[in-house]
């Protein structure tokens, strides 16, 4: 396995080491700012994302804030200092535009807050399983602001126009079990659980060809950028190209011979 990860065993904002073969974890790890995204913190997350992408060991990633919180928003010191005139040229949206385009898939470990800045970075990820005692939200509202992040797009796409400005508008909470029951989270868990879960998920999506995985993402994700015509277009290609793969023979003949895959990316 790549060791390109040791140089964040001791990063000023995020920690990232393998959970399980092919399953890299990234912590954030501001644990008294209860992992609110300053700019440096974002900047790491892109550049291990970047490191991870390229690394063919890689094939899922866990995002986590660790046992208590995910993300409870923005550096509000940041978001102090900034200008009407400072904030157009802010480095940040770039770096968010680097975690949005991260191809492999990603699950989400969220426990405690996961408001603002954090819920949209919890959004970024392609699954999402909460601890039972974690609250959702966006409130910038209660700033004077609104996300910026995605936090109105998304969650409209995730809960639907009303549920969305439930929270974009009152700046309230949502709890655990009712994230679940909107589509915001894909399972809940007991919270000690919580991480443990993902990576089993994780562990089993690894387990599976690298490369139907990736363009799987990709066709789910289309979905949300283009009309269903568009859409199933895509999604014939990349079927088309996936049996031109090693892998796809190496699936189908192990289905034939009764043997479990060895699949490699190819």
């Amino acid at each position: 396995m790549s060791a390109a990860y040791e140089a964040f065993a001791g990063g000023e904002d995020i920690l990232a080491a393998w959970a399980r073969p092919h399953v890299l974890q990234i912590t954030l790890n501001r644990p008294k700012a209860r992992n609110a995204l300053r700019t440096q913190t974002l900047r790491e997350l892109a550049e291990v994302m970047g490191l991870a992408t390229a690394d063919d060991a890689v094939r899922c990633v866990v995002l986590t804030g660790g046992p208590t919180v995910f993300a409870a928003g923005a550096d509000i010191t940041e978001l102090a200092a900034h200008t009407a005139t400072s904030i157009l040229t802010d480095d940040r949206p770039r770096l968010w535009e680097a975690i949005r385009r991260f191809p492999k898939p990603m699950v989400a470990a969220i426990n405690g807050f996961s408001l603002g800045g954090g819920n949209e970075l919890a959004m970024h990820a392609d699954i999402l399983i909460a601890g039972d005692t974690a609250q959702f939200g966006q409130p910038e509202v209660n700033l004077g602001i609104i996300p910026g992040a995605g936090g109105t797009q998304r969650l409209t796409l995730a809960l639907g126009k009303s549920n969305a400005m439930l929270l974009n508008l009152t700046g309230g909470f949502m709890d655990a079990r009712t994230a679940l029951a909107q589509g915001l989270v894909s399972e809940v868990v007991p919270a000690p659980l919580t991480i443990e879960r993902a990576v089993a998920i994780a562990a089993t999506i690894a387990a599976k060809p690298p490369l139907a995985v990736r363009m799987a993402k990709e066709a789910v994700l289309k979905s949300f950028e283009v009309g269903l015509e568009q859409g199933l277009h895509a999604e014939r290609r990349a079927f088309c190209q996936l049996f031109a793969t090693a892998d796809k023979q190496e699936g189908v003949n192990a289905f034939l011979e009764k043997r479990k895959p060895d699949f490699q990316g190819r």
